[in-house]
């Protein structure tokens, strides 16, 4: 059985399905936008793109010691597409030319699978799904605006505005502690936001609406899976 629950359905009639059932699946971030709910009051959402998702490679604990599925998506023209990934793809009798790939630990992986669509039968508007992408990269900053310090004085005479401040401990210890809050790169972060409720689904014209915001910027790459605290 896989994390679903399902293991056993799935199996029984992949066979005979051009499409498989995963509790996780890619999408686009096109932005941000609002709506009006059946009771008039605004929701701010985040719109993703549905895009095609196809089983590119299985994992067996046989040849590979686990169980996955590695998912392909992201089309472009196919001369973007390297010679390795081209023979990935043709192994597995996909033609659309994809240039993005993630593995998925599935138990009970199964290699007919190989070539199918993801289905988006997972998806459900009011369900709930956890969403992961990479924040927004904001470039080396300080500590304040890092990690929220607030600083010293702002009158003319003060020396201590907005620079760290101590970070030491005399001759005892004498070191810096690992983990202290200094200035640095901020951002670009795999981030996960658990239990994001679906708003809106239309497979007609492909895309989703999410309450509230999720990390990523715009038009890059988000994984939705199943709410895993629900």
């Amino acid at each position: 059985m896989h994390p679903c629950g399902q293991g056993d359905a799935v199996e029984e009639v992949m066979s005979d399905k051009t499409t498989i059932d995963l509790p996780t699946i890619f999408g686009v971030k096109a932005g941000m936008t609002r709506i009006f709910d059946e009771n008039g009051n605004h929701v701010p959402v985040t719109v993703i793109k549905l895009i095609k998702n196809f089983i590119s490679q299985v994992k067996t604990q046989a040849n590979d010691g686990y169980e996955a599925y590695q998912i392909a998506y992201g089309e472009k023209r196919e001369k973007l597409v390297n010679k390795p990934l081209k023979g990935i793809l043709a192994k597995a009798k996909i033609e659309t030319p994809l240039t993005r790939y993630n593995e998925v630990r599935f138990e009970g992986a199964n290699l007919e699978a190989l070539g199918k669509e993801v289905s988006l039968d997972s998806l459900a508007a009011n369900s709930y799904i956890d969403v992961t992408g990479i924040s927004k990269g904001k470039g080396f900053q300080g500590v304040i605006k890092r990690h929220n310090f607030s600083g010293g004085p702002g009158a003319h005479g003060s020396k201590f505005h907005r620079t760290t401040g101590s970070i030491g401990n005399r001759a005892t210890p004498g070191r810096v502690f690992p983990g202290k809050k200094m200035p640095g790169h901020m951002g670009s972060k795999t981030t996960t936001v658990q239990n994001i409720k679906i708003q809106e689904l239309n497979l007609e014209k492909g895309y989703l609406l999410l309450k509230g915001s999720i990390p990523g910027a715009k038009n890059s790459f988000v994984k939705l899976s199943k709410s895993v605290k629900r």
